[in-house]
């Protein structure tokens, strides 16, 4: 659907900026320019989402069915700056519009076949207060826009706020967060798919904690994607 007149005016009033490189936004472009989005670093796992270097990361640990993520993680590389400006700088808005980027990178390759329901990763009562919104939920809202999956935010809980993840090693990330997660046994999703939705995946620690608790109940399989992965 081509822009109408009011996004048009409004683009001159109030010029958009791509939220890596800062350059002014076309007005057919949403937080990444076209420039940007041609060289953002792609994983590719969605074609091989069932043996890749992101879910070997969760073998061993939680049995999942396939995982990927849309692009690779660098602490301070320019692709990171729109993770950050997602969690850190109040733009929630950036979750739902690049869940939307990723599901339909990832439909054509059957991704999401067989999903049954999404759960986004989440935050603990005091994060989420401070934040103001949950980011793996707004990026679930952009997968759900395009693949009309339900979200399940009623399944699984974080009852504690833990340090952040970002400077510990993977062994420290493991304990930062086990047994944070509770299952709401009232919530049944017995026999069900779940796709777990984070943004970025690092360890796999977080996602591996949900995943776990969420296998408590009966005949459940899990699955995993994210908006980045960090390879190292």
């Amino acid at each position: 659907m081509p822009p109408s007149i009011w996004s048009r005016l409004l683009d001159l009033i109030a010029p958009r900026s791509c939220a890596i490189c800062g350059n002014r936004l076309a007005i057919s472009e949403e937080i990444i320019c076209a420039t940007c989005n041609l060289h953002l670093p792609r994983t590719n796992y969605a074609a091989a989402a069932y043996e890749n270097e992101m879910s070997k990361r969760f073998w061993g640990l939680l049995p999942i069915e396939r995982a990927a993520a849309l692009f690779f993680y660098e602490s301070k590389s320019e692709a990171s700056r729109v993770i950050l400006q997602l969690k850190y700088n109040n733009h929630p808005e950036y979750g739902e519009i690049l869940g939307k980027m990723v599901a339909r990178e990832f439909q054509p390759q059957q991704f999401f076949d067989g999903i049954d329901a999404l759960i986004p990763i989440p935050l603990a009562p005091n994060r989420l207060r401070q934040r103001g919104y949950n980011q793996s939920l707004e990026i679930a809202r952009g997968v759900q826009a395009v693949t009309r999956l339900p979200i399940i935010t009623d399944a699984v809980r974080r009852n504690t706020f833990t340090e952040s993840q970002t400077r510990k090693t993977r062994l420290e990330r493991n304990e930062n967060v086990s047994d944070v997660f509770e299952r709401i046994p009232e919530t049944d999703i017995s026999g069900k798919h779940i796709l777990l939705v984070d943004d970025v995946v690092t360890t796999g620690a977080t996602a591996t904690a949900c995943g776990l608790e969420l296998l408590k109940a009966q005949d459940v399989r899990i699955s995993v994607l994210s908006l980045a992965f960090a390879k190292g």
